[in-house]
């Protein structure tokens, strides 16, 4: 198919066309592969017209194949450079080749370069999925250590920890389909990178340990019961006897773990042509076990145990279970007589428990026909300290007073501490093979019927091989026999190797062959599994682990195995190891049911497990049991395998790569966010539970970068209360201009709130003008119940310039709108004084000015600073009232002064914003006059002279409204000096002069009898008189308010100050910006609120 165009038609179902279709009467007679395209057009070389070539006929060339895309897909030519024809796709399909992650051997390069042809996988279920479960699951516990767990939990309480471990392993195995790689990859792609990381590395560290245990199983058997001659470090004592057995462990553990790791490094073909022979030494082994049951039925061997009292005896010193023994016509003591006396002779001095106790001899494996299961001695748990003896229940003994000794003396003593728990944790290892099934996936003709199949067979195989072993160990074995680990009382033979027929041979031979192999098994997968991880690129310090030798053989991850393998070895003891691996294990099998069980609850429409038994309940039962037997085993083990797995988690969340992979923990959060989104829709929040959920505005310069970058830091601030936080921003234009500058500032944005730590969601809104983007922000931010009630602003530093990007309108009209949509609103002035997150004030006050009751946000507003630690010092509120009586002779002429030049500038402001036509309508020129006006005493400012000029159609009563008109808007009507002069020789004007006094009786003609109190002040300031008085009187109450806030505030490092409300008249509002800035001048960092009155912050809450 190449890359030629091709259609995909879905009709209901996909449906397989066959190599050779075409429609009726158009089959192709060619040779070669007809397959379907669009019909291209082609160039006949003889007559030169266009000719329709074949629509059958499959094209190879390049060349041909891009003309047929540019000519007939010519349609979806705009959706060809982001979108892939599905010729394409479907290409890319054929060709993919689904190569194994487990243990399975890398292509060999060739010096052309070229990879030879993978051949189709045909293993069946037996073969890919059953037998090697086996293999891995029947091991060196079941060898080594099982016997020994059933002599010390008893038969019920191994037969309960048997079938909790395998209830937990079927609940994994019916999960469905587990794709190639096994677990990891299970994880990594539905609950995402951070957990498929962590887990993934805990199953790494899990598999090395494995190996570390195998190879220690391994010197175990080889030292114990093969060669015990061969140790290099021997034991000067019997209490040194440990010691020098753990030393030996490690010389010889190094040394094998070396030759193994020589052996995976050269070639894993080798570990994979041996792998049969390592499974066909654990079926024989298992068989024998059988056989020398059925055996002991009838025939029991001779195995006699050498009892002193109800202790158990160590045969290694001695032959003869007796005190005495007859030699030529005598009796003379045993060499049983000189471990415990201090000379041979019969009058010597003995241990005071030997003296006063019989020796008895008893069978070790009386058979499965003596009846020992139902007696006291198997049936139930007999834990013990370490160095306890080993007793026998029911055994006459006689007690001595004192404490006799125990050491240099030829007892069978308890090596470590035994309880459930432990037992658990030691036993739990020998079941881990269960993903060997998955992780050959690549390999199996039909991976999803055979993994859940072979998996679900070997694990009631398995628990059946386990369960029945112990109960017929407990049947057959005698009890001190079973606690006996190292087989002591058989003279050092393996326990379960003594009840197996024909040999003892067969099964020490096979468990050592079989944990040989275990231990290769786990050498060669654990490197390419963390290969694997390491080319994900979720890890970036891992990366150097992704590479190896040309032909892919991960050499830098088999070294950093063999490391971590030998601390392992290290530590020498196979009891101590076991609970380890176990911790790994589980926490990768317990998410492995959390992956599952996630899936099908989000209904994921990637989840389809084909397998028919499967319910989500199997999965949250394995990974409940999953967990509790972690911190069975050993809660501390598990804590830390949990820590360790967290720092990966928050590694990887921090630093690593960001995959297109399924995260089922994000859907889980979705959904759990829809829901809470539901529940809180409706219903204003409880007076206990109000808090600011804050829009925070910002104005963006013309690189798309954010102005004043400490509002975010004082949001953060103000985060103490938690809650809602939305950053939003506008940008002017059109979406389809501005969409390439829009994901630049929303990335900015996202950056500098990383930056300043401030944790909310980004809304960036494109509009024709700011106006409107501001009022859709405010309407619109947020989602159902979280939708934001305070709105934070800087102050615009520079309204008063002519070309302000956020100008004194744009800000006027949001107040406006947050008192609309009874919202609160914070107003920051000078906000590139406020501090950033890393500063801290080591002294200053937050001063509160109450001036309005307005909902008790101003109150609040502190208490969330103080939380923040750069706000740590003394919060000031004066409980001192001060009442300021506003009558007209505290009007001082500075106010006046302040309010006419707050007129002028209005009036000034308005007539540049008109156009030509509408400053011939309305006022022509604002000129200060020739002549100062006085203004009071010492006080002297400019009048205004307004020259009016109309068409000759208007009448003088127009000419009367349109001063009036003037006068309405807060403009400078004072002083004027309207001169009506005759018309110039132009037919279509009129000069209109008006003089002083006209102009006066006109203004006051209408007024009220009651307003005459002011007639006083007039005659004394008659420019005075013609302001506005409400003008005058907000002016009074700014700049003496402003008094009163820096007498007493001027040193205070924060003030919080009531914010009143814009005017209802729109042409005030530059006087409003004028009183604000009179208001809020002198003071360094102020933050001006204003409440809704909806905020429900009462001294009760």
């Amino acid at each position: 198919m190449g890359g030629s165009p091709l259609l995909a038609l879905l009709k209901g179902a996909p449906s397989v066309l066959p190599a050779s279709w075409a429609p009726p009467g158009r089959r192709s007679h060619s040779s070669a592969t007809p397959t379907l395209f669009p019909h291209p057009m082609v160039t006949s070389p003889g007559d030169g017209n266009p000719r329709e070539n074949s629509p059958f006929i499959s094209h190879t060339d390049v060349d041909q194949e891009s003309f047929l895309e540019g000519k007939n897909m010519a349609l979806f030519e705009e959706e060809m450079d982001s979108n892939p024809m599905v010729s394409s796709l479907l290409n890319k399909l054929a060709n993919y080749t689904n190569l194994s992650q487990g243990v399975v051997e890398h292509e060999e390069h060739e010096e052309d370069s070229k990879r030879r042809e993978v051949k189709s996988p045909r293993m069946g279920t037996c073969i890919g999925v059953y037998l090697p479960c086996l293999q891995n699951i029947l091991g060196v516990i079941l060898f080594l250590r099982l016997t020994w767990i059933v002599g010390a939990a008893g038969v019920l309480e191994s037969f309960l920890i048997t079938m909790l471990t395998a209830i937990s392993m079927s609940a994994i195995a019916t999960n469905g389909v587990v794709p190639a790689g096994g677990s990891y990859y299970m994880i990594s792609r539905s609950l995402g990178p951070e957990f498929g990381g962590a887990v993934g590395l805990c199953f790494y560290l899990g598999t090395t340990f494995a190996g570390a245990m195998y190879i220690l199983g391994t010197i175990e058997i080889f030292l114990t019961y093969i060669s015990p001659s061969a140790a290099i470090i021997q034991a000067e004592t019997a209490e040194g006897e440990a010691a020098a057995m753990l030393h030996n462990m490690r010389v010889y553990g190094t040394c094998t773990l070396a030759l193994m790791a020589m052996v995976v490094f050269v070639g894993v073909k080798y570990v994979n042509k041996l792998a049969l022979v390592f499974l066909a030494c654990v079926v024989l082994s298992i068989l024998s076990i059988y056989a020398g049951v059925i055996k002991s039925a009838f025939d029991p061997p001779d195995i006699p145990v050498c009892l002193l009292g109800n202790r158990t005896l160590s045969r290694r010193g001695f032959d003869v279970c007796a005190k005495f023994h007859a030699a030529n016509n005598g009796t003379v003591p045993t060499a049983l007589w000189g471990l415990f006396c201090n000379t041979s002779m019969p009058n010597a001095t003995c241990d005071e428990y030997f003296a006063q106790n019989n020796l008895t001899e008893i069978q070790g494996i009386p058979g499965v026909a003596s009846g020992v299961l139902l007696g006291e001695h198997n049936l139930w748990s007999t834990y013990a300290d370490k160095g306890a003896l080993v007793e026998r229940r029911g055994s006459p003994s006689v007690s001595v007073l004192e404490e006799s000794r125990t050491s240099g003396l030829p007892y069978v003593l308890t090596d470590i501490m035994t309880y459930f728990t432990m037992l658990v944790g030691i036993y739990f290892p020998s079941v881990t093979g269960i993903m060997a099934g998955s992780n050959r996936s690549g390999d199996l003709r039909d991976a999803q019927k055979s993994i859940p199949t072979g998996t679900i067979l070997a694990i009631v195989t398995t628990s059946f091989i386990y369960l029945s072993c112990i109960v017929l160990f407990g049947a057959c074995i005698e009890g001190v026999v079973l606690r006996d680990k190292f087989g002591e009382a058989l003279q050092g033979k393996l326990v379960i190797g003594m009840l197996a027929w024909p040999s003892p041979w067969v099964i020490v031979i096979g468990s050592f062959f079989s944990t040989c192999g275990a231990g290769l098994q786990s050498l060669t997968g654990a490197p390419r599994l963390l290969q694997a991880i390491a080319r994900d690129g979720i890890i970036p310090f891992l990366q150097v682990f992704g590479h190896g030798k040309a032909n892919g053989e991960p050499t830098w991850a088999l070294l950093l195995t063999a490391l971590i393998c030998e601390t392992g070895i290290l530590i020498a003891s196979l009891d101590s190891v076991a609970p380890i691996l176990s911790m790994f294990f589980l926490m990768c099998y317990m998410f492995v049911n959390l992956a599952c069980a996630v899936q099908t609850l989000l209904r994921t429409p990637n989840w389809r497990p084909r397998f028919r038994y499967y319910h989500w309940t199997l999965s949250f039962l394995g990974m409940s049991l999953c967990l509790a037997l972690m911190f069975i085993c050993s809660w501390y083990y598990a804590l830390v395998a949990m820590v360790i797995a967290g720092c990966i988690y928050k590694y990887i969340e921090y630093r690593g790569a960001e995959k297109e992979w399924g995260d089922g923990i994000r859907g889980l959060s979705l959904n759990a966010a829809h829901y809470a989104l539901l529940r809180v829709e409706h219903g204003p929040p409880h007076t206990k539970n109000w808090r600011p959920q804050v829009l925070v505005m910002l104005s963006l310069d013309e690189e798309q970068r954010v102005k004043h970058p400490r509002l975010l830091s004082l949001t953060a601030q103000l985060k103490a209360g938690k809650g809602l936080t939305i950053v939003g921003s506008v940008l002017e234009g059109t979406y389809l201009d501005k969409h390439t500058e829009a994901q630049r500032a929303e990335e900015n944005i996202r950056s500098l709130m990383g930056v300043e730590k401030t944790k909310g969601f980004c809304q960036l809104v494109v509009s024709s003008n700011l106006r409107d983007g501001m009022s859709h922000l405010i309407q619109s931010a947020g989602l159902g119940g979280m939708k934001h009630n305070t709105v934070l602003m800087a102050w615009p530093e520079s309204w008063k310039q002519e070309h302000s990007t956020f100008s004194w309108k744009n800000f006027v009209e949001t107040v406006r709108d947050t008192t609309a949509a009874q919202q609160a609103l914070l107003v920051a002035k000078n906000v590139d004084l406020f501090p950033q997150n890393q500063e801290r004030f080591s002294d200053g006050d937050i001063d509160v000015w109450w001036v309005v009751h307005d909902g008790g946000l101003l109150m609040l507003l502190p208490f969330l600073l103080r939380q923040h630690k750069m706000f740590l010092y003394h919060l000031r509120i004066s409980a001192e009232v001060e009442v300021v009586e506003m009558v007209e002779s505290d009007i001082s002429a500075f106010t006046y002064e302040k309010t006419l030049l707050m007129e002028q500038r209005s009036q000034m402001l308005k007539q540049m914003q008109l156009s030509k036509t509408e400053q011939e309508r309305e006022v022509g020129i604002v000129s200060p006059v020739r002549e100062g006006c006085s203004l009071g005493p010492g006080i002297s400012s400019n009048c205004v002279v307004l020259r009016v000029s109309e068409s000759a159609e208007v009448t003088d009563g127009s000419c009367h409204r349109q001063a009036q008109l003037i006068h309405d808007r807060n403009t400078a009507s004072h002083s004027v000096v309207v001169t009506r002069t005759q018309a110039p020789s132009t037919p279509d004007k009129v000069q209109m002069t008006w003089t002083k006094e006209k102009l006066i009786a006109e203004k006051y003609k209408n007024k009220e009898p009651g307003v005459s109190g002011f007639k006083d002040l007039f005659s004394l300031k008659p420019e005075w008189g013609s302001l506005n008085q409400s003008n005058v009187r907000r002016m009074h109450t700014a700049v003496k308010l402003n008094g009163v806030v820096l007498s007493r505030s001027r040193g205070a490092q924060l003030v919080l100050l009531n914010m009143p409300g814009p005017p209802r008249n729109r042409q005030g509002d530059e006087n409003y910006m004028e009183f604000l800035e009179v208001l809020t001048e002198g003071l360094d960092r102020v933050l001006l609120v204003r409440g809704s009155g909806r905020e429900v912050v009462t001294i009760y809450s």
